[in-house]
């Protein structure tokens, strides 16, 4: 190679490079750029000004949380009061939003009426990304507004072609589809195994975002006490029962708003709460309080149970004729 040079203008970086003399081009030209020493030389013909071999366009990198932040072709921002909704179960599912303000939450309802609540969202996730399946259905459930909320609205093909495009979006959005996931199946496990009252806990400290970075938030939004009954899988009387024990405990304190304090956690990561002791067996509490009796009584008993054995001794056998006789009548 007798030399190889770098040229820059604008946001372009051109090379050039001369093997023995001669140029050897690669590759499709996508721009022409015109200098006064550019010559028309072509493959295989001597190399005398200089001619371009590679023409690499420098872009910057893709910014996915300016695309989440701001409205352009495919997406717009919305604003929404409590209680209203992104979208209802049943309604055609070609859109992807995300939260970028407020809380809300998925529900869903049953054919004979009742509702559940699935899930709790809160800034910075994605909802209604079944829309991004490969045959568009319907909406699976409801997704409303706990407080005001304030959402990037995503066309379907806009979301699709992004992901498509430009591998850091693809990137985030996988890593927020796992943690999704990982959620689920925490949800899950918490619904089969724990208590109604450590899944009460769970719920709280959830909606109060303990365990995510920054500042968490000092009150959870306002939320009634059947829906969390109907997250836990309780009845409303229960959920009333918890929240005043948490109160009473120093677990939580609300006037008009609830406020969950650090202390909660320990129900849930430590399974500490006190009086637990309480909920156990009391059998083997009994026997350990009654064993330094056990011996006393054995020895006040003791000369007492030869006098009841004979007493006993002739009633055994009519019991046992009494026993034959109701076996045969009954056939047994």
């Amino acid at each position: 190679m007798s030399g190889c040079e770098l040229l820059s203008g604008g946001f372009s970086e051109v090379y050039f490079c001369v093997f023995d003399g001669f140029a050897t081009i690669q590759g499709d030209f996508k721009l022409k750029w015109r200098f006064p020493w550019h010559s028309s030389t072509i493959p295989g013909k001597p190399f005398r000004m200089g001619r371009f071999l590679k023409i690499r366009h420098t872009q910057s990198a893709f910014d996915s949380a300016s695309f989440l932040a701001n409205a352009g072709l495919g997406r717009k921002i919305i604003e929404l009061k409590p209680k209203e909704t992104f979208f209802s179960q049943g309604d055609p599912a070609n859109s992807v939003f995300y939260l970028q303000a407020g809380r809300a939450r998925l529900t869903v309802v049953s054919q004979n009426g009742k509702e559940a609540t699935i899930t709790l969202l809160s800034a910075g996730d994605f909802v209604g990304e079944e829309s991004l399946a490969s045959i568009p259905g319907l909406r699976l459930a409801t997704a409303s507004a706990v407080n005001p909320c304030t959402a990037l609205k995503i066309a379907r093909d806009e979301m699709a072609r992004v992901m498509h495009d430009e591998p850091a979006f693809a990137d985030f959005f996988l890593k927020f589809m796992l943690t999704r996931s990982m959620r689920t199946q925490a949800d899950l496990i918490d619904q089969l195994f724990n208590s109604s009252e450590k899944r009460l806990a769970r719920i709280l400290l959830i909606m109060a975002e303990f365990g995510k970075p920054g500042e968490r938030e000092t009150f959870i939004p306002p939320i009634s006490q059947e829906t969390l009954a109907g997250m836990i899988g309780t009845t409303r009387s229960r959920v009333s029962f918890f929240m005043n024990r948490f109160r009473t405990l120093g677990y939580i304190s609300y006037n008009g708003r609830i406020q969950v304090n650090r202390s909660l956690l320990n129900v849930v990561l430590l399974d500490q709460l006190p009086e637990h002791n309480a909920q156990k067996p009391l059998l083997p509490v009994i026997g350990t309080l009654l064993k330094p009796v056990i011996p006393i009584v054995e020895t006040i008993l003791k000369p007492v149970i030869p006098i009841v054995q004979t007493i006993l001794k002739p009633v055994i056998p009519l019991v046992g004729a009494v026993k034959r006789k109701l076996s045969e009548a009954t056939g047994d």
